[in-house]
Parts: C-alpha cells; sequence; structure tokens
C-alpha cells in the first residue's frame, strides 16, 4: 500500500485591497491653481477633476459627482456663488460638500457663502496643509451622513 502525501502549497498573499479614492473636482479660472492643487491632492491619493468655468463645473459635478467640490467665486462664465446654489439645490448634487476658495476682500462674503450652500471657506493665499485638513474633514462629515436624505430634509437626527 502506497501512500501519497498532499503537496506542500505555499499560501498566496491576499491581494491587496484598495479603497476606492476619493474625487475631488477643483473649479478655478487660474490655470496654475488648478494644477497645483490637483498635483498635490493626488499625491495625497486623491483623485481630481479640474475646470476653469462654472457650467464645466456644474457638469462634471452631476456626471463623476465628486466627494467634494473646491470652487473658487471669480469664473469666467458664471459667478461662484451660483455655483454653488445650484449644487445646494440639486438632488444629485446637494450632499456633496463645497469649500469656497478667494482672494476677495469683502466683509460680508462669508455669510454669502455660507448662504448659498457653502460648507467651508478659505481665503487665498492659503496653507495647503489647512485646506488638505479641511478637505479630509469635509469628506469625512460628509460621508457620515451618507444613507440620509440630506437634500430634503426628511432626515430626523
Amino acid at each position: 500500500m502506497t501512500a501519497f502525501a498532499e503537496p506542500i502549497v505555499a499560501p498566496q498573499p491576499a491581494a491587496a485591497v484598495r479603497p476606492p479614492r476619493h474625487c475631488v473636482l477643483v473649479v478655478d479660472d487660474d490655470p496654475t491653481i488648478c494644477e497645483v492643487l490637483a498635483t498635490r491632492l493626488e499625491h495625497q491619493g486623491f483623485r481630481t477633476l479640474k475646470c476653469g468655468r462654472g457650467i464645466e463645473g456644474l457638469a462634471l459635478a452631476r456626471q463623476e459627482r465628486p466627494s467634494l467640490v473646491v470652487l473658487d467665486i471669480r469664473l469666467p462664465d458664471i459667478d461662484g456663488l451660483a455655483v454653488c446654489e445650484v449644487l445646494a439645490d440639486d438632488p444629485e448634487t446637494c450632499a456633496i460638500p463645497v469649500i469656497i476658495l478667494s482672494g476677495q476682500e469683502d466683509p460680508d462674503l462669508v455669510r454669502r457663502c455660507r448662504a448659498a450652500g457653502c460648507h467651508y471657506f478659505l481665503h487665498k493665499p492659503y496653507d495647503p496643509n489647512a485646506l488638505l485638513t479641511l478637505i479630509r474633514h469635509a469628506i469625512g462629515e460628509a460621508g457620515a451622513w451618507r444613507g440620509h436624505d440630506l437634500c430634503d430634509g426628511s432626515w430626523e437626527g
């Protein structure tokens, strides 16, 4: 009677499962700001989309559903505050956090941004590390609300 030994098979390492990368849409008419910010975010593991016009930003937000939008106020086609209002009023995009970056000197600007639906405001020039921290915080905060309908006020917490 001959006994056959089972071959010894080394365990294969499990395939690394990478979590999906968050996408950040950068809408700014200054191509240098767009490129520098997108590059910095990509080095931090984010996927980025960028454009220099408000109408294009609205289309990208509806189509791609980014995790967050970084938005300038002065855009060549429509005002960034109008973009923010449209995003906030649209059931498809209302839960996307918006961070407005602006170099405008207006004492009432932060209030107007908040009224338009902006979640956070940073003044240009901004600290890149502060922006990165704010982006991570806003995405994490939005993720905590996933599954609740934030747009129609039906969620009772």
